[in-house]
């Protein structure tokens, strides 16, 4: 288990260029199976997460070679189905969420899927109920063996038809995506996921030779077609780390530049964190955030308290919440943080607390954040991290605080962030990575 140690304090002053999509590159990682011929994938990130569906994909005999430090390329034609059902692929699938995309593609193209109950961060219950509810609907037969929680569809032929989705599930959407490019007929998804990840796999699909329209909103019509072609893509940069980095240099009162950050698909990113006070300007297609001694948290228009909530796109990304809320305990005045989407999310605050940080942790879904002003620093200590967005809100925290802190358990941030600990050092920070 690697740990970082950080000695806080330091303000921090440079460019940085943010990673490809995480979580775009998953769902662009699995549709590589729908095809015989070859995709070129570019801006790959190197973390944990994308390794190990790499890993898995080589087991099911995908060739894949990489061309550089960050493209790859895949090819699908002569697959191993019988991993499907090892007792290897329950081990090596069931430590990775973004697993249960590879259902989707499998199905479609070769009318069975089967996953053992992924893993993942610990924030609450993520059903995967509209997956499989999606799958039945395009005329899949579900099974699931409760001993070994083990998930299985089979289909000998999916067929098109309208659905309703009961939540808008990124994965859901883009699992569903992936099987009706190839089924027979037309298939309406409503209330589906509209996210930049869910756009950048349509348009990834359509390059294939796919029919999707309605890209960009809540209602996909897809035309089914009978196979698909190779292509080359590229991963947008992630919008979670750019929001990180955000909150980096506020909360060090650094001047950071961020590079190439895809303006247009950041959504109400720039916007939330400018409600906090944060000034941030749009140069060219880059974020510069000049260093700012105090950020003041606005109110609403009637005076009251505001309230920074989660919602589906494209509304403000969860992933980013608890990264606001940091950020929030060195702002001036409060702050409401709402976490409507998961749970378990926000029961890291008590780390932020025992360093020092005013949050009342109303219960687990709202915290009330009084910022400080960067009057008083908050306080090094040793803490763990138990997910990768909370790991780096205390990596946040520990960059600001007074003293020497150390972050157990990393492995978590490194499924989401590639090389963090170096970005930060290219930067001025003071941080070592201890295996």
């Amino acid at each position: 288990m690697a740990t970082f140690k950080i000695e806080g304090g330091h303000q921090l002053k440079g460019e940085v260029t943010p990673q490809g999509a995480k979580n775009e590159v998953l769902q662009i990682i699995c549709a590589t199976l729908l095809t015989p011929e070859k995709v070129i994938v570019n801006n790959v990130p190197n973390l944990i997460d994308v390794n190990k569906l790499i890993f898995i994909l080589k087991k099911l005999g995908v060739k894949v070679e990489q061309l550089t430090s960050h493209a790859y390329s895949f090819q699908a034609d002569e697959l191993k189905l019988e991993y499907l059902e090892s007792v290897e692929f329950k081990k090596d699938g069931s430590s990775l969420r973004g697993s249960v995309m590879l259902v989707g593609p499998l199905l479609a193209r070769f009318g069975k899927g089967y996953i053992p109950r992924p893993g993942g961060d610990k924030i609450g219950r993520r059903r995967l109920d509209t997956h499989f509810q999606g799958f039945i609907k395009l005329g899949a037969k579900f099974r699931y063996n409760k001993d070994e929680y083990f998930y299985g569809v089979e289909a000998k032929e999916l067929k098109g038809t309208y659905m309703l989705l009961d939540e808008a599930s990124v994965t859901g959407t883009a699992n569903i995506v992936m099987a009706a490019v190839l089924a027979k007929g037309k298939t309406t998804i409503y209330n589906a996921a509209c996210e930049p990840y869910i756009q950048q796999l349509s348009k990834m699909l359509n390059s294939m030779g796919a029919n999707i329209t309605g890209v960009g909103s809540n209602l996909l019509v897809i035309e089914g077609v009978k196979e698909l072609k190779g292509c080359t893509h590229t991963v947008l940069p992630d919008m979670i780390e750019i929001g990180s980095w955000i909150g980096i240099a506020a909360i060090t009162k650094s001047e950071i530049t961020i590079k190439n950050v895809s303006w247009k698909n950041l959504g109400q990113i720039p916007t939330i964190f400018r409600r906090l006070g944060i000034k941030l300007e749009k140069r060219n297609d880059d974020i510069y955030i000049p260093a700012q001694d105090s950020y003041e948290i606005e109110g609403f228009i009637d005076g009251s308290l505001l309230t920074i909530s989660d919602a589906p796109w494209p509304g403000f990304t969860p992933d980013l919440l608890s990264i606001i809320l940091t950020t929030a305990t060195q702002a001036k005045g409060s702050v409401l943080i709402h976490q409507k989407m998961f749970e378990s999310r926000l029961f890291f605050v008590d780390k932020l607390i025992d360093m020092g940080a005013k949050i009342i942790l109303c219960d687990p879904h709202r915290a009330n954040v009084i910022g400080y002003n960067h009057e008083s620093q908050l306080k090094a200590t040793t803490m763990s991290s138990p997910d990768i967005r909370a790991g780096v809100s205390l990596l946040i925290a520990a960059l600001s605080a007074k003293g020497i802190s150390t972050i157990h358990n990393i492995e978590q941030i490194d499924r989401g962030y590639d090389k963090i600990d170096k970005k930060l050092r290219v930067l001025g920070a003071k941080i070592e990575r201890i295996d």
